[in-house]
């Protein structure tokens, strides 16, 4: 009997892994294809859909896909009362996300596109720093520089990883200082939103599935006010495509998986993942787009690699 117990719970050990593992590499390749799946919706060099709409959106599949999931796993909380205490804190995570994604949009008017991708990397130091000071997670030197690599890589990446072979290879870079300050609050405010999620859904003593539904409904709630703040021209669907479909599906998914990685494991292992998507973003831009792949692509690859190592792989 002791036998076919350890047995089964070995068996069930390795099922685990393997689920994480498959989700992980699934929430890669979300990351990773969303870029190429934007260019895919793009009409005549256009996005011709409101950003805004697409947002409340992937909000609302999560918000449905969260109640689905509680019917089916954890019926019986329907029935239970649950203090405000318990909501509340997800109305200043929604909120905060919200922010963000509204700040990514006002930057690009003070810096290019380019120069906001290759900044923008410096969220990988906020978020780690603000989750060693918040969450009391202190991280070795080793650790730190696995993820000052990261940076690397994402900046080595944003420079030139891939090349359009009709266009100039120079790269021009402008920002202005209302654009620097703003990316810092980019940066802050995407470290600060990821951690106290974090920290609210490992403190509760609450099914993961209640708790996004918690999350989504404020999330919801705040993108429809900015919708409708923003006065959008145009319908609400307008613009939409089947590409557009698959986007709202897919960030919809990665936001769930990337809400039981933060309830099971930690903001670090969402850094990771998102770097490791450059691979898939390479991979679909050079088959979907002819683009080629330059020595800087291969430069972050290798920090990838190395920074795996040292985080993960050294004792």
């Amino acid at each position: 009997m002791v036998i076919f117990g350890n047995a089964a719970g070995s068996a069930n050990r390795v099922l685990r892994r393997g689920l994480w593992g498959l989700m992980l590499v699934l929430s890669v390749a979300i990351y990773g294809s969303h870029a190429p799946l934007l260019t895919l919706c793009k009409v005549d060099g256009m996005i011709p859909f409101n950003s805004t709409s697409v947002v409340v959106l992937v909000e609302l599949t999560k918000l449905m896909f969260s109640l689905l999931f509680l019917l089916t796993w954890n019926r019986e909380l329907l029935g239970v009362a649950v203090s405000w205490r318990h909501v509340a804190p997800f109305a200043l995570s929604a909120l905060l996300y919200a922010a963000n994604n509204n700040l990514v949009v006002h930057m690009q008017l003070f810096m290019d596109p380019s120069t906001y991708q290759v900044l923008s990397n410096l969220k990988i130091v906020s978020t780690a720093l603000l989750y060693s000071l918040f969450l009391r997670q202190r991280l070795s030197m080793r650790k730190w520089l696995a993820l000052f690599l990261l940076v690397a890589a994402g900046v080595s990446y944003s420079c030139g990883g891939l090349q359009d072979p009709g266009s100039p290879s120079k790269m021009q870079l402008h920002v202005t200082l209302v654009g620097l300050l703003l990316i810092s609050v980019y940066c802050l405010i995407s470290g600060l939103s990821a951690v106290y999620t974090e920290a609210i859904l490992k403190t509760q003593a609450l099914p993961l599935s209640l708790q996004n539904l918690f999350l989504y409904f404020f999330g919801v709630l705040l993108n429809l006010i900015g919708y409708f703040w923003s006065s959008a021209e145009g319908g609400f669907l307008e613009g939409f495509s089947s590409w557009v479909l698959v986007i709202v599906v897919s960030q919809a998914l990665n936001g769930l998986i990337m809400s039981v990685v933060m309830k099971h494991s930690s903001n670090i292992t969402r850094l990771f993942v998102i770097s490791c998507s450059i691979l898939v973003n390479a991979l679909l831009s050079v088959t979907l787009f002819s683009l080629q792949l330059t020595l800087l692509f291969f430069v972050a690859v290798s920090c990838i690699g190395l920074a795996v190592h040292l985080y993960y792989g050294v004792t």
